[in-house]
């Protein structure tokens, strides 16, 4: 896929780490999901919200608009789906995909082992924003990327 060809204007993560977790565990888990050795230039707006008991939640996110970078985590979430969630994710991708952006949720705990595989608890969200909007334009791109089967 040429970078000039890639059809993502950005890409929008956001993670939380709860009191209970080790916060460099769960970006260390992150890690898997982003290119590592460009991780450093991937800018974290952190913030600490509180949860429903009053424990402390610290909230990451960033928007990615690099192509190199982008290119990397789309080729590597293409390349560490298994088929399993390739097909979960072919089979719900009308509720994945809304105003021309895929959103998935990646296992926080699966990635600390060095796996990529979809969740729908206590994610990684993963918001990938297509150029077109359109939802089978977003779709046929996913195709393309390797997203889907």
């Amino acid at each position: 896929m040429c970078l000039a060809q890639l059809p993502i204007a950005y890409v929008d993560v956001r993670f939380c780490a709860h009191a209970t977790e080790d916060i460099d565990k769960v970006v260390e888990a992150v890690q898997t999901v982003l290119p590592t050795d460009q991780f450093e230039d991937i800018q974290f707006n952190r913030s600490v919200l509180e949860g429903h008991y009053g424990n402390p939640i610290t909230f990451f996110e960033a928007r990615i608009k690099d192509k190199e970078i982008i290119k990397t985590i789309v080729e590597n979430l293409s390349a560490s789906l298994g088929s399993f969630d390739k097909d979960e994710l072919s089979r719900t991708i009308n509720r994945c995909v809304d105003k021309g952006s895929l959103y998935i949720r990646l296992d926080k705990q699966a990635a600390f082992q060095g796996k990529i595989k979809l969740v729908t608890s206590d994610p990684i969200r993963i918001r990938i924003r297509f150029r077109k909007t359109k939802r089978d334009d977003v779709i046929d791109a996913c195709k393309e990327i390797g997203m889907l089967q």
